[in-house]
């Protein structure tokens, strides 16, 4: 039985769009084991469901950031003990210091080790900052001669990883996304009467949702000032997700006198029903490496508004399924939403149009590649 260590950063990542994986490994007879700092949860879950599922869970003190040093230094020789004390043969690492603090443990331990690393969106990319480029390249540059495997979600990193020089034998791989669940994001708007009352969301009312990390680079102030240029009373915007710019929203929030129109939901589980109720999807983001919560919204039927980057080119085509707009453009926004509240033939032709476009971001599509890539690591 070949024993499989998953490394995330944030936990809560491998129930929220793992387990797609996890079933494949249970299907190889795999025995898997998750690290990750479960003292810092982004994402909601229930670790005795996870233990339920036969997986065996490690604390690792692993942080975010690159620069809490002595964190991350003892979250790869925590990653060293849970190795050699567990006999690990394969280790799948994600998010950007889950993949350095993991591989930087596989090339200190002596045990031969099968290395993927899946890159949820490289932090160098055509018009990253400069001090992108000189901080994560190098990094990423060296870390590679350590990995067997890197799968890339979108087209411009997979190039990128072509170039760099992994072990003897690795071979780099895109998924389209992680995968999302066709049937449980599918339009169903019979339900969205009910859930719109829950939200506070008027009946005939334009509804914008978003679904995303609450952060400076998800970028969800630029919807804000976007709607409170717009003088109509009538237009809401459910934000869903949890992060260090909560309170800065609030804030923003009531200086612009929206307090009964713009709501802040936390992290929510239902995000399948809250898109019945959408007329638009918004996803300002700077930086994407692909984006999950667009795809959902697409399956469902709900447009796009997005800024233009290399995660939402993967899937936003311009007047198809979404408006695209600069990332710091409040004007723009502004315009893309007053232009699908106005004009309703639009918003219909775009709403017909999402679902077909996104089917090659489902489960189905991606587990084919994933096969492909546990197959090759567990033959090694």
């Amino acid at each position: 039985m070949k024993k499989v260590l998953i490394i995330t950063t944030i936990s809560g990542f491998l129930p929220q769009f793992e387990k797609n994986n996890v079933k494949l490994l249970h299907e190889a007879g795999c025995e898997i084991h998750y690290a990750s700092n479960f003292k810092n949860p982004v994402y909601n879950f229930n670790a005795q469901d996870l233990r339920k599922e036969g997986i065996r869970l490690h604390q690792i003190d692993i942080a975010k950031s690159p620069f809490q040093f002595r964190t991350n230094l003892r979250a790869v020789r925590q990653l060293l003990h849970i190795i050699r004390e567990n006999e690990i043969d394969i280790i799948h690492c994600h998010n950007p210091m889950g993949g350095v603090a993991g591989r930087i443990a596989a090339g200190l331990c002596r045990r031969k080790l099968y290395v993927i690393y899946t890159a949820h969106g490289f932090h160098f990319y055509k018009g990253a900052p400069g001090k992108n480029w000189l901080l994560f390249y190098p990094v990423e540059w060296f870390l590679a001669h350590m990995t067997n495997i890197i799968v890339t979600i979108n087209s411009e990193d997979y190039k990128r990883a072509k170039r760099l020089h992994l072990k003897a034998g690795g071979a780099v791989f895109q998924i389209h996304s992680v995968g999302v669940d066709k049937d449980r994001f599918a339009p169903k708007r019979e339900s969205s009467e009910v859930k719109r009352g829950e939200l506070g969301v008027q009946k005939e009312a334009f509804h914008i949702v978003t679904a995303a990390e609450l952060n400076d680079n998800k970028n969800q102030k630029v919807i804000i000032e976007a709607i409170s240029r717009l003088a109509r009373t009538d237009i809401y915007y459910s934000i869903c997700g949890k992060g260090c710019t909560e309170e800065v929203l609030r804030k923003l929030i009531r200086e612009k006198g929206l307090e009964g129109r713009v709501r802040l939901w936390g992290f929510r589980t239902d995000m399948e029903e809250i898109l019945q109720t959408a007329d638009c999807f918004a996803f300002p983001s700077y930086r994407e490496g692909f984006g999950v919560a667009a795809v959902e919204a697409l399956l469902c039927g709900v447009p796009l508004i997005v800024s233009d980057n290399r995660g939402t080119r993967e899937y936003a085509v311009q007047e198809k399924n979404a408006l695209i707009c600069h990332a710091d453009s409040v004007s723009e926004f502004a315009q893309a939403i007053d232009r699908l509240y106005t004009d309703k033939e639009l918003l219909g032709k775009m709403a017909e149009y999402c679902r077909p476009s996104a089917m090659k971001f489902t489960i189905e599509e991606v587990e084919k590649t994933m096969r492909d890539v546990y197959r090759k690591a567990l033959n090694a």
